[in-house]
């Protein structure tokens, strides 16, 4: 059961099961990011906001329940306007947050970090939203989870 909820700026799209939260101001390359992993087989939950749901212990990540229903499951792609893509209407479990950042900004070896929702963490990476490997460094981390990555027991 869902005790509580919360609407965030933000663009969520789900690889292989798992909710990722693409966060950063408008133009840092959230969209341009879950484009690309969608282009390899992600989907997209929502674009610009996202709801977050407490459910027990869990942090669940989903489409706005204010959404109209003729945006769901589009997505903003800058130059060519709003696209339709695939996309899941079920509330995905939050498997980890994302900082869009510039590169200068990431650690090599980043020390395990967390965002808090609800009054529950969830793992937090960096990324440079605009490299060639983010796409790849994302999939790698849902895939390993973060206690399978050195320095994020």
């Amino acid at each position: 059961m869902t005790t509580a909820s919360l609407r965030i700026d933000g663009v969520a799209v789900s690889i292989d099961g798992k909710g990722v939260l693409l966060r950063g101001p408008s133009g840092s390359g959230r969209s341009d990011l879950a484009l690309r992993l969608i282009d390899e087989g992600a989907k997209l939950i929502s674009d610009e906001q996202v709801e977050l749901h407490r459910d027990g212990e869990r942090l669940l990540i989903g489409v706005p329940e204010v959404m109209p229903e003729r945006l769901k499951g589009y997505i903003e792609a800058r130059g060519l306007g709003l696209a339709q893509v695939p996309h899941v209407d079920v509330p995905q479990l939050l498997a980890w947050v994302v900082d869009m950042k510039d590169r200068a900004q990431i650690d090599r070896l980043p020390a395990a970090q967390s965002a808090e929702y609800l009054g529950l963490k969830a793992p937090l990476l960096k990324l440079d939203p605009f490299s060639l490997s983010a796409t790849a460094k994302l999939r790698l981390a849902v895939r390993c989870g973060p206690g399978h990555i050195l320095g994020r027991e």
